[in-house]
């Protein structure tokens, strides 16, 4: 009986660290930005997109190759201009259905630190197509600024 208990309570201890852990690790699965701008209605399957940033400046960023393609790598380039920039990411999530954290580091290019570069890949959908948001979030050092893009992969 009481190794019985013992191991109840231990069960219940052990989900409750679990239910802790996960409360403290969902900030960094959605990206908690000072400021989000609009969706783009541009799309980045026919060209690189332009967005204003809320400080004067302007962001461009592209994905190549074109249309983007899924399980392939993904040449990622964003530029700033207009303004200080520390970091840039870009978080990808799926529209439809959650497919996981997916957040690459833009690395600054050491000839231009308004310029950012990096690589991804997408996971591919069984069902052939899918819709992703491709949040580029860029830190200013004063905000972080959210910046969406829309885009499908697939059929």
């Amino acid at each position: 009986m009481t190794k019985n208990l013992l191991l109840d309570a231990t069960i219940l201890l052990g989900l409750a660290v679990l239910g802790v852990i996960g409360y403290k690790l969902a900030p960094l699965l959605s990206p908690k930005a000072d400021i989000e701008l609009a969706l783009s209605a541009c799309n980045l399957n026919q060209q690189s997109c332009t967005a204003a940033l809320p400080d004067g400046g302007q962001l461009e960023f592209s994905i190549e190759p074109r249309p983007v393609p899924a399980l392939k790598p993904l040449q990622l380039q964003a530029t700033v201009s207009g303004g200080e920039v520390r970091r840039v990411e870009v978080d990808f999530a799926g529209t439809e259905m959650k497919m996981g954290y997916n957040r690459p580091q833009l690395a600054s290019e050491p000839s231009n630190s308004q310029h950012f570069s990096g690589v991804a890949s997408l996971p591919v959908c069984i069902t052939g197509s899918m819709e992703w948001d491709a949040t580029v979030l860029v830190d200013t050092g004063k905000a972080l600024v959210a910046v969406p893009f829309r885009f499908q992969t697939g059929n």
